[in-house]
């Protein structure tokens, strides 16, 4: 049978709940993800003083053929950005920057140094969001940055993050489209502090002065990151989900949740709808963590389903804004991008094609047995049918097909960098 009949049959059982699926195939391509650059080239960044990979960050593997040019980068983004169905966002983080092989300090940091990307977001009609990076730095070697003791290198944190803001508003005026710029630090300590108030009171000493000149939301948008341990940082974070919680609504800022900064029996999924009825928007870094916050390739498990329920079922489309955050050196690098990114709009696809209000209604009647006969049976529900439909309706592979184009790709392009480099 032919991808179009197959997606009739499908929707026809999806109809009997009252679900229109050609109406969710459209609102579903109007849902944009921020797609993290830096799974492709093992968040190296292209700085001319390129110091080691710090901050509790770890990336495993030495699968060939990573991009070690900007030039390169973009061209592997728009590789698996040609795999992926809808049109979608790029996020970078501050050691993209182009600076000619000047040596540029992070706190001297302009939009010029990133006018190539968006060059290359116009002509590919996508958006850009940004990320200050304090790690990989020697300013950052004993792992406090905005919450330093020393007043100098506070200052130098302080001062690259608000360049990252007007880089941020930057991208947001050239490409019509508001930037996120979010700030996670690795701040924190391996053993038990003596005080867990004074790191505190500096941090948000310093978020204040980055935060003191407004910038018009059309162009951009802030958001702070938690985390809830790290290596290196196990014992404390200064910038726990608490205190960027009431941060971000003191403050009118975007609280991020990043899927891999919670301990493991929590879940970020159970978060979003307490987040929702005080806060506007939220963001959130969809990661898979596996026993620590290892940033693995998102899969469709349960918990990233039920990411997707809890932002559909509560109207939150337009309210949370996707990001990804994982990099796997250990495959290929553009199928760890497609791998993802698919799955993170499966996810959604998937919630939208539940009958969440029925479900919600015999919540509310008390009818426990039949909402949970209807949970389990939707699982199993023709979803995969209108998957395909959508990505042949959004001219990309169907199924497992964009992996012959990865390897067509991989002896193409990936296979003469590294027998360069070999």
């Amino acid at each position: 049978m032919t991808i179009r009949a197959n997606y009739e049959i499908a929707k026809k059982e999806y109809e009997k709940w009252g679900i229109n699926v050609d109406e969710v195939l459209e609102q579903l391509k109007n849902v944009p993800i921020s797609i993290h650059c830096w799974q492709g080239d093992d968040v190296a960044g292209f700085e001319v003083n390129k110091g080691e990979l710090s901050g509790g960050i770890d990336v495993t593997g030495n699968y060939p053929g990573k991009a070690t040019t900007p030039q390169e980068l973009r061209a592997d983004l728009e590789k698996a950005l040609s795999l992926i169905p809808g049109k979608h966002r790029v996020n970078l983080h501050a050691i993209y920057a182009e600076t000619n092989g000047e040596v540029v300090e992070r706190d001297q940091l302009e939009p010029k140094h990133f006018e190539n990307w968006v060059k290359w977001a116009k002509d590919q009609g996508l958006g850009l969001d940004f990320n200050p990076t304090l790690f990989s730095h020697e300013k950052a070697a004993d792992g406090l940055t905005l919450s330093h003791p020393d007043e100098q290198i506070r200052e130098f944190w302080i001062n690259h993050c608000i360049a990252s803001r007007k880089i941020g508003e930057y991208f947001g005026k050239e490409l019509g489209t508001a930037s996120l710029t979010n700030i996670w630090i690795p701040d924190g300590y391996k053993d038990v502090p003596s005080d867990r108030l004074t790191p505190r009171q500096r941090l948000k000493e310093s978020l204040d002065k980055i935060f003191e000149e407004e910038i018009n939301e059309d162009y951009n948008l802030d958001a702070v990151e938690s985390k809830l341990f790290g290596i290196g940082s196990e014992s404390y974070v200064v910038g726990s989900h608490e205190f960027y919680l009431g941060y971000a609504l003191k403050n009118n800022k975007l609280c991020l949740l990043d899927t891999g900064h919670f301990h493991p029996t929590e879940t970020v999924s159970n978060k979003i709808s307490s987040m929702l009825l005080y806060s506007d928007k939220l963001a959130l870094h969809v990661s898979r963590p596996v026993r620590w916050d290892s940033d693995h390739v998102v899969t469709l498990d349960d918990e990233l389903r039920e990411i997707g329920l809890e932002i559909v079922r509560n109207n939150a489309l337009d309210k949370v804004m996707i990001g990804l955050d994982f990099f796997d050196a250990s495959i290929n690098r553009i199928a760890a991008w497609t791998i993802g990114t698919r799955n993170m709009i499966k996810s959604l696809l998937y919630a939208m094609l539940v009958p969440n209000e029925h479900l919600k209604q015999l919540q509310e009647d008390g009818n426990f047995t039949e909402r949970l006969a209807l949970i389990e049976e939707f699982k199993t529900y023709p979803f995969g049918a209108i998957w395909d439909y959508y990505c042949k309706k959004m001219d990309v592979p169907v199924k497992e097909t964009w992996l012959e184009e990865v390897k067509q790709y991989e002896q193409d392009v990936l296979a003469k960098r590294y027998s360069v480099l070999a």
